[in-house]
């Protein structure tokens, strides 16, 4: 028989137990060492680490009278409790800031990877995102995380005999999970309400978890009030088809700001100055934003620009087809007058998703671009990933290099306290070359025991009997070289890679004295079968019984096993398709505890990498790029190359007392010098710096009437740029025009004639650029110079203007003369996406060779 409702019942605890409870709904205890151990001391028998709230629904009621008589236990529980409370409302580093940063910030994501016991993530972006919360957390910052409560997650990954993944979607009971429902004054659940079309409603549960400061709001909509239809849009994470999935963005972020403004008016907390969404998938979450805004009375236009002012998009994919997008069709009539944006012009609502600028189809609304024109300020994360966007994006930007788009990047961190083991967080820096090696050591010891546990399981699952499996207690071996491989498995991150030669890897695993042994792990989607093949490939390899003591895969990859990956580690491999990994998050969590990293030149390693932090895989270039089966021939063998003669030797050169001082060296300087570079608290530092502080204070700018004057001077620029023109340029030295060749240290006067037509000097910004040039005479490397009016109008009503350059490089380089739009309250000179350049930028005086 199966149930057909699912309920929890709750232990009533003694008073002097109660702030159990507490502890339990504050998620601070998944990266807070003591009081881990606190819960893991109330069931010695379960794993470390088990979720607090599943520990204390176990207890039963002659062990919870023993721990309220115990004075012990109730010492450390009374210090545990404290100790969170001084957390939640001590000053920390946000509240010490100048200036009046925001009194809060949204940050809307579809997924957050806090902890295993809420698995509501499916890879490095819900990880990311949990780690945003964790250290915003940390700091202070008046963060309120924003998402969805999926009843099933992600699935769980376990293997058939044959290898090939399958998937279960166990039920999530809110009632066992670390969150509570946020209810209204009278006890009523509080709850949002989408319209869709056909007059169907679509009616969602907020539910929070407490991530140490922040709430992280979860809307649920597996609620009575719902049709069977609506009430499944909540059921997993990425699933379903196209209509499935645009509800699920609806509701994340139409009903995410809902839900904010029905916290806030129950909490009295300050609503949010700063929206942060995080991907495009939550990027609704603008548009919903207009619809108040246009109920408080500015127009569409008004409404817009006030909302991009408050607006941080950062994106995370570097390839157009890991966008989302969705048919225009469905989308005007999910968000027209009969759908969940009534009064909103559907029109432009539309406009603001058009993909055509990139290179798109017309009948397809992109949610990538709607981020990016409903944000003021854009990011990726990564700097080569930041350049990657700009190239991918400049579309939206026409007239302007690459260079100049307005998508910065900040590079993603992760969360030391949750990553780093314990024993590495206590290693002081004074520790000797043979503590630190018997601590590699240590780790490596018990990520070997977990290892063989999993590996046990997972072939129980598989149908093996315990009989057959006496070989799972000689898997890997504590002293051999380590090299881990966990990721998500789409076909960019090339998890068989390592298997292009398979006889060179077996050689590698069984070399007589340098020996390596590989963990791998990852997961494929679902629907992605290729993705399925590569897995089921990788399995078959390792089961092998001349290797699989030395190369394990193991099932159903998670935060759990990740938290022991890491640290039991030497060496942390990635070899992606260069740039298609966008930052790439895992290999700093191995660096945040000793693991040295072998990966390609790609996200964050192409930024920080340094021979004292591990080594780079080459890629292929040129012709040998273009061949998809010579390039990953080329790259697994110079992968081949870089363990066989650099990485297993240093790992296994030992000196008289057995330590490899070469490796400790380098061990050392991954965990003094990268390791402060990777964390999120650097991140959501430069997150406050960067972007959340200038958006408050853009938006505090914006006040009605200066938005609607805004608007309304984009408007007359855009209707008046057709005629603006540069007529003439002259460049000279102040006694010569037309300069043919400069000398260094030289000072050439640049002067131009532009037409304005109805525009005036206060509405354009004339600028010269130089730069270098290539042999098409293409400027890089620009710098800017404003030239300033210089004179009155001539005859036919154009405008003289002049400035000086200053040469204070030697080579090939030319000129150009451009006029931009200019406002006080443009964030960036290329947010209207308008620019007037020579009709001939190789003509007359517009270029000269300066040596």
């Amino acid at each position: 028989m199966k149930a057909i409702r699912r309920f929890t019942v709750r232990p009533v605890l003694p008073d002097t137990l109660r702030p159990l409870a507490d502890l339990a709904h504050n998620l601070r205890w998944s990266w807070h060492e003591p009081t881990r151990a606190l819960f893991d001391s109330l069931a010695p028998e379960s794993r470390t680490g088990a979720d607090p709230v599943r520990v204390l629904g176990a207890l039963e009621a002659p062990r919870l009278a023993a721990l309220a008589t115990d004075r012990d236990f109730l010492a450390r529980l009374a210090a545990a409790a404290e100790d969170l409370d001084t957390y939640l409302h001590a000053p920390r580093w946000y509240q010490g800031r100048p200036g009046r940063p925001p009194a809060a910030v949204a940050y809307f994501s579809p997924e957050f990877g806090v902890a295993a016991a809420l698995p509501q993530y499916s890879g490095g972006l819900g990880i990311l995102a949990g780690d945003h919360l964790k250290s915003a957390s940390d700091l202070g910052v008046p963060l309120v995380g924003v998402g969805l409560l999926y009843r099933h997650g992600y699935f769980r990954q376990s293997l058939g005999r044959d290898g090939w993944q399958q998937e279960q979607y166990p039920v999530l009971d809110p009632g066992e999970l670390p969150v509570t429902l946020l209810r209204e004054a009278d006890g009523a659940p509080a709850r949002v309400t989408l319209a869709l079309p056909g007059g169907r409603s679509l009616h969602a549960h907020i539910w929070i978890a407490q991530v140490g400061r922040v709430p992280l709001l979860m809307l649920d909509s597996d609620v009575e009030e719902n049709a069977p239809g609506e009430r499944s849009v909540t059921d997993r994470l990425y699933g379903g088809g196209s209509e499935h999935r645009l509800l699920q963005e609806m509701l994340l972020g139409i009903g995410g700001v809902r839900a904010v403004r029905t916290y806030t008016r129950l909490t009295g907390t300050p609503d949010p100055e700063v929206f942060h969404t995080n991907e495009g998938h939550a990027g609704l979450l603008g548009l919903e934003r207009i619809r108040e805004l246009q109920g408080a009375g500015l127009d569409f236009d008004s409404a817009l620009e006030t909302v991009r002012a408050g607006t941080v998009f950062t994106t995370h994919t570097p390839v157009p087809a890991g966008i989302d997008r969705f048919d225009r069709s469905l989308v005007a009539r999910h968000l027209g007058e009969d759908g969940a944006l009534p009064g909103v012009d559907t029109g432009r609502v539309l406009a603001l998703g058009d993909e055509t600028p990139l290179g798109g189809e017309p009948g397809v609304f992109n949610m990538a671009a709607m981020g990016l024109r409903l944000a003021q300020r854009a990011n990726g994360v990564s700097t080569l990933h930041g350049a990657v966007s700009r190239a991918m994006f400049a579309g939206l930007w026409p007239g302007f290099d690459a260079d100049e788009v307005p998508i910065t990047s900040i590079t993603n961190g992760v969360h030391a306290p949750t990553w780093v083991a314990p024993e590495v967080g206590r290693l002081g820096p004074d520790a000797t070359d043979g503590e630190l090696w018997e601590l590699r050591r240590t780790l490596r010891e018990r990520l070997v025991t977990d290892v063989r546990a999993r590996l046990r399981a997972s072939w129980r699952q598989r149908g093996a009997a315990a009989a057959e499996l006496g070989w799972t207690d000689s898997v890997l071996d504590p002293d051999v070289l380590t090299i881990g491989f966990a990721r998500r498995v789409p076909s960019y991150k090339r998890l068989t890679l390592m298997l292009r030669d398979k006889d060179r890897l077996r050689a590698l695993l069984l070399h007589p004295e340098r020996p390596v042994q590989l963990v791998v792990a990852g997961k494929a989607h679902p629907a992605d079968d290729g993705g399925k093949r590569l897995v089921q490939e990788l399995v078959r390899f390792a089961d092998d019984p001349r290797i699989r003591h030395r190369i394990v895969f193991l099932p159903d990859y998670g935060m759990e096993m990740a938290r022991g990956l890491y640290p039991g580690c030497d060496v942390w491999l990635n070899n992606p398709l260069r740039p298609l990994e966008a930052c790439g998050t895992s290999g700093m969590k191995a660096a945040l505890n000793g693991c040295l990293n072998l990966s390609v030149l790609d996200g964050w390693w192409d930024e920080w990498f340094e021979p004292d932090f591990g080594w780079a895989i080459p890629t292929a270039d040129g012709a040998a790029a273009a061949d998809e089966d010579r390039r990953d021939d080329l790259e697994a063998a110079a992968l081949y190359e870089l363990i066989e003669r650099r990485v297993a030797p240093r790992f296994y050169d030992r000196g008289p007392d057995g330590v490899p001082a070469g490796w400790t060296a380098m061990v050392r300087r991954t965990l003094a010098d990268l390791g402060p570079k990777v964390l999120a608290d650097r991140m959501v530092r430069e997150y406050v710096e960067r972007l959340y502080v200038p958006a408050a204070d853009a938006r505090r700018a914006l006040t009605p009437d200066r938005a609607r004057e805004l608007a309304a001077w984009k408007a007359r620029v855009r209707e008046a740029w057709p005629k603006v023109s540069v007529d003439h340029v002259e460049v000279g030295d102040g006694l010569a025009d037309d300069l043919a060749d400069a000398e260094l240290g030289s000072t050439p006067v640049v002067r131009v004639r532009v037409a304005l037509g109805e525009l005036g000097p206060d509405d354009v910004e004339v600028q010269a650029v130089t730069g270098r040039v290539d042999a098409d005479d293409t400027l890089a490397d620009t710098r800017t110079v404003p030239l300033k009016p210089a004179g009155r109008p001539d005859l036919e009503g154009r405008q003289p203007y002049a400035g000086t350059l200053e040469l204070d490089r030697t080579g090939s380089f030319g000129c150009t003369v451009r006029v931009l739009p200019a406002h006080p309250l443009l964030a960036h000179q290329a947010e209207p996406g308008l620019v007037a350049l020579p009709e001939e930028t190789a003509g007359e005086g517009a270029g000269c060779l300066l040596r």
